[in-house]
């Protein structure tokens, strides 16, 4: 994940993929994680925000998976390689903390 995070969302993509790096508009994952975009970069900072990445291969040649990881909830985008959102999806525990299997790549 990049630290390269703007406030504002641009004309064009929310979400940049480059060679080694992913930059993700710090709107498009607040308002994702119920957040508000101010706090996005400096909660990924402090470790409160967390992420994984996953390359698609065969079939999925050309898409990523970006899971996000705050509090409770479980925040995960399917992207093409242009940055456009294919799909995303939100797993909100509420007041129980979000269980070790939902850490787990491709859970």
């Amino acid at each position: 994940m990049s630290d390269r995070m703007t406030d504002t969302a641009p004309a064009q993509a929310a979400i940049e993929i480059g060679e080694g790096a992913i930059a993700i508009d710090a709107t498009l994952l607040g308002r994702g994680l119920g957040l508000a975009p101010q706090e996005v970069l400096r909660l990924m900072r402090v470790g409160a925000i967390t992420g994984v990445c996953e390359e698609g291969c065969g079939d999925d040649a050309g898409r990523h998976r970006l899971t996000f990881f705050h509090k409770s909830r479980r925040l995960r985008l399917v992207v093409e390689d242009t940055g456009r959102v294919l799909q995303h999806s939100l797993i909100d525990f509420g007041n129980r903390p979000l269980p070790e299997r939902l850490h787990r790549c491709g859970a």
